[in-house]
């Protein structure tokens, strides 16, 4: 081989060589960017949520949503924001209703029911309403003060 030649093969490999690190550069760039993204919207939706619990627990306390749908919300909505949330003592309330209700139907499968079975699942929704409805409206008034003092009484 000659010395042209390999000067030549030199330099086509010190210009793919640099073209690929430019290239994964790039796609570090790109990475750095979509994660930076990931965590904005995770932020974003975890204020959405903060606000949504906020609504919600508010129109708890002041009877003013159903105790079973305000509930659910609330159990959703702790969720989202911090799993072990719903594990609290102080929050339970709305984890056990939902479990006592959870098989009950709603929206259009309510709507396939039998009058009968519709006033027997309102029957067993009611009567767990009645049983847990101040644990349930004491968990949110916990969530609200738990909002006012603000993370650090998270744990």
């Amino acid at each position: 081989m000659s010395l042209v030649s390999a000067l030549l093969l030199l330099s086509v490999a010190v210009v793919v060589i640099a073209g690929l690190a430019g290239y994964a550069y790039r796609l570090r760039e790109e990475v750095k960017r979509r994660d930076a993204f990931r965590v904005a919207e995770d932020q974003q939706a975890q204020l959405n949520s903060l606000e949504n619990l906020d609504w919600v627990t508010a129109a708890l306390v002041q009877e003013q949503v159903d105790v079973t749908e305000g509930a659910w919300r609330c159990k959703v909505l702790l969720e989202i924001i911090d799993p072990s949330l719903t594990e609290r003592p102080d929050f339970q309330a709305f984890s056990e209703l939902y479990e006592r209700t959870k098989h009950l139907k709603t929206h259009s499968a309510r709507q396939q029911l039998s009058p009968r079975e519709r006033m027997q699942e309102d029957r067993e929704r009611l009567e767990a309403e009645q049983q847990l409805r101040s644990d349930v409206l004491a968990a949110a008034q916990a969530v609200i003060t738990w909002r006012q003092k603000g993370r650090q009484g998270l744990h």
